[in-house]
């Protein structure tokens, strides 16, 4: 067990960058960037929601988060607009191009993924999403015990 576990970081940051690698050459006629991509996946996924969400989500700080956004509001992938609850914030809302685009996104993750279990059976694809939900869910425990911890 100790070698297994000794390997998992590695492994895990490997078949990561991997999957990233080749969806940013299969999407690359779109011309947005890894983090761009990220981002309007969760912009199109929720609707619209603030800079700050953006950024909790993407595990960024949130002026990393304005110029990404401004980025593509240049490109005409997203929009600002005054949140009607807090003046103070913007609301970060997906054009039509973002969405359309999104539909062609979806199709090219399916493919990349199809790719990367290739060879595996049902069964071991079934184990592997298990294995890796239990590590989630795992660390994401003990960030909410830690944080009671500390708290």
């Amino acid at each position: 067990m100790k070698t297994i576990v000794s390997g998992l970081g590695l492994l895990l940051h490997d078949a990561s960058r991997a999957v990233r690698k080749r969806f940013e050459e299969r999407g690359a006629a779109y011309g947005l960037s890894s983090a761009q991509w990220r981002m309007m996946v969760h912009v199109c996924k929720m609707g619209c929601a603030t800079q700050s969400r953006f950024a909790d989500l993407l595990e960024i700080e949130p002026i990393s988060v304005s110029r990404l956004i401004d980025r593509m509001e240049e490109q005409g992938w997203v929009t600002r607009e005054n949140d009607p609850t807090d003046r103070r914030a913007k609301l970060i809302k997906p054009t039509s191009k973002a969405l359309e685009a999104f539909n062609h996104i979806k199709s090219i993750a399916d493919e990349v993924y199809a790719e990367a279990l290739a060879g595996l059976s049902e069964d071991q694809c079934g184990e592997l999403m298990s294995g890796l939900s239990a590590v989630v869910v795992n660390l994401s425990r003990a960030e909410i015990i830690g944080e009671k911890v500390s708290a």
